[in-house]
């Protein structure tokens, strides 16, 4: 009987593959950056032919996108009209921290138990990127770790429909950070997520769950400070 080669493992194993990313999804990820940094701003609207020659790309995969983004409230499609990005509301963002904060608390315990090696080591490598950004005020790699840092954290946790519950939520609040920047102490937020990140990478769950709790309530402490700066 021949013997079995075991695969290699460590430094000798290959690389994962790469997920092929389809036509659609490389659409709607450009254009949720592009409302979440406010670059197609609240109100603007969006022609399905003009963004398929911005994107090099035929229209179906545009539609596609732009039916996703209408799904998560980011933009309103309007018969016979084109689509509209939706309006930033203040009050909105406050409902949204009350089922966000249970929910986001949840995904950090389960990630923090349930995550793979890789994402533990990814969790902590994020920690020091969060860490840097919040050292050096750099808005643009905040805003690329905590993109990259909430992906993780829907897969890490393992649950379908909290993953998707969380989709439906995570973009709003980094439009509405992006959008009220001026007043959101970017060094204590970019802290926090990282003290969240280093948690769950140490798969300490208790630890992951009270730095949501410090997160959500910075947040919320947040939002309402730019209601008081209308």
């Amino acid at each position: 009987m021949p013997r079995t080669v075991p695969p290699p493992q460590g430094e000798d194993a290959p690389p994962p593959p790469r997920r092929k990313v389809s036509l659609a999804e490389r659409a709607y990820v450009t254009l949720e950056e592009e409302i979440v940094t406010l670059r197609r701003p609240p109100g603007s609207v969006l022609s399905e032919a003009q963004l398929a020659s911005d994107l090099g790309m035929g229209r179906t995969p545009v539609r596609e996108a732009l039916q996703r983004l209408s799904e998560e409230g980011l933009v309103t499609v309007l018969p016979q009209r084109g689509v509209l990005v939706s309006q930033i509301s203040q009050s909105s963002y406050i409902e949204m921290i009350e089922v966000r904060r249970p929910l986001e608390r949840t995904l950090a315990a389960l990630a923090a138990r349930r995550a793979s090696t890789e994402q533990r080591a990814r969790f902590s490598q994020m920690a020091e990127g969060f860490a840097k950004a919040a050292e050096d005020s750099d808005l643009d790699a905040f805003m690329t770790f905590d993109r990259d840092f909430n992906v993780l954290l829907k897969t890490a946790a393992q649950n379908t429909y909290g993953a998707a519950m969380m989709r439906l939520i995570q973009a709003h609040s980094r439009r509405f950070f992006f959008r009220y920047r001026d007043i959101a102490r970017l060094e204590e937020t970019a802290t926090l997520h990282g003290a969240m990140a280093r948690a769950i990478g140490e798969g300490d769950a208790d630890r992951a769950e009270a730095a949501c709790d410090d997160l959500m309530n910075h947040n919320e402490s947040f939002a309402r400070e730019s209601l008081r700066s209308l």
